[in-house]
Formats: C-alpha cells, sequence, structure tokens
C-alpha cells in the first residue's frame, strides 16, 4: 500500500475517526449505524438447469434473460446485531438522499443523532439531501445524522461490506424479478436478526497504529 504523504495523514485520520465508533457503547439516542451498498442482477433463466446434488453444484444453463439490476443498500447496527436492507432500483444521489430519509423516520425516528459509518463515494454527501429535498427539509434530515467516511482503499473498515457479503453467498445466484428478490432478502434479514448475529470485529485503533505505521508520518521535534 503506497500513499503521497498527504494521502496517508487522509488514511489514518480517517482510520482512526471510524475505530473510534468502534469504542463507543450501546446508547438508543445515538445509534451506530454501517451503510453500504451492492448491485444484484435479476436473471430469468431460459431453460432450466441442473439442480445440486452431493458432490456437484448447481448448474445454469448458459441462456439467460437479463431484467436488469437492483441495489441492495444494507443499514447495520452491530451493537444490537439488528440489519435492514432497502432496495432501490438505481444508485444515484436521489436514491442515497431517499436511504438517508428512510433511517432518520423510518428506522430511528426517536434517535437523538445518528452515526452513520460508510465508503466516501461520490455519492455519499449532504449535497446529496439538496438534491432531494427542498432545503428546509434538507436540514431537518442533515441535523439527525453525523458522517463518518472510511478512508480511500479502506473500505474494509466498514462492517456493512462484511455484512453484504453474507447476503452475496446466501442469495440465489439467479433471481428473475425484484418480488422474489425483495422475498429472498427479507427472509435472510428475518433469520439473522432473530437470531442477533453480529460481527466479531477485532481490529482497533492500536492494531491499526501498529500494522500500519508506516502511513504514520513522522514527528519532528
Amino acid at each position: 500500500m503506497w500513499f503521497t504523504p498527504e494521502a496517508s495523514s487522509e488514511y489514518v485520520a480517517c482510520m482512526e475517526d471510524v475505530l473510534d465508533q468502534y469504542k463507543r457503547s450501546y446508547d438508543p439516542k445515538y445509534p451506530q449505524i454501517y451503510f453500504d451498498e451492492r448491485l444484484k442482477q435479476l436473471i430469468e433463466e431460459r431453460r432450466n438447469g441442473y439442480p445440486s446434488k452431493p458432490g456437484h453444484k448447481e448448474c445454469f444453463d448458459y441462456e439467460y434473460k437479463r431484467h436488469g439490476v437492483r441495489n441492495l443498500n444494507v443499514f447495520y447496527e452491530p451493537l444490537t446485531g439488528k440489519r435492514y436492507v432497502r432496495i432501490t432500483g438505481r444508485h444515484t444521489m436521489i436514491d442515497f438522499a431517499q436511504n438517508m430519509k428512510w433511517l432518520v423516520d423510518v428506522l430511528y425516528p426517536e434517535a437523538t443523532l445518528i452515526r452513520v459509518v460508510m465508503d466516501n463515494l461520490g455519492v455519499h454527501k449532504v449535497a446529496s439531501l439538496y438534491e432531494a429535498f427542498p432545503p428546509e427539509e434538507t436540514q431537518r434530515i442533515r441535523r439527525k445524522l453525523e458522517f463518518h467516511f472510511t478512508p480511500k482503499h479502506g473500505s474494509w473498515l466498514n462492517m456493512a461490506e462484511i455484512e453484504l457479503s453474507v447476503f452475496s453467498r446466501k442469495l440465489k445466484q439467479h433471481i428473475s424479478n425484484e418480488e422474489n428478490l425483495i422475498a429472498e432478502v427479507d427472509a435472510i434479514v428475518k433469520v439473522r436478526n432473530n437470531s442477533k448475529m453480529i460481527i466479531n470485529w477485532q481490529f482497533r485503533t492500536k492494531d491499526g497504529r501498529g500494522k500500519l505505521k508506516q502511513l504514520y508520518p513522522p514527528i519532528s521535534s
């Protein structure tokens, strides 16, 4: 991993800020939410494949019909073992803004402030709220949110990315329509939430300072 001195400082600053969120204790008025998103293709089989059997994986015919993609938006609260998934047709500033409004108004309406950890992508910014809502509504939503961004090339610091990888493994490879996708996602969410499945996060600030010490600028006397 090679960075310019400026990029190194930016990386460690973002990393330590995100890892500071992992130190916080549970407070329902100040929930910690990890947000990430991933595309899922909708694919319809043109011919029946072959089901899996001992020693052989499920096989699909090479012919299929593509029905576009859907975006899986995952909100994960590690201290309660709860996750929520909102499915959208696109990945735009408007969609991100609607996701944040859903987080504030539907998932955590009683929260005083919601701390959101996410990747530093182009649409992940306050400007997206202004793109979607009038200024007064934007300010109402913005005042309930506190954004914390993972560093560039550091999305692995976001636990929602791990949660999304679980969904990728559990979802069927070929799902033909949005209705079936919603049903499958809801079933996975229900099982994991009822079991209070949590991620055993081990990487702490002291680990980052040790393993990534080459990124820390030298301190001059």
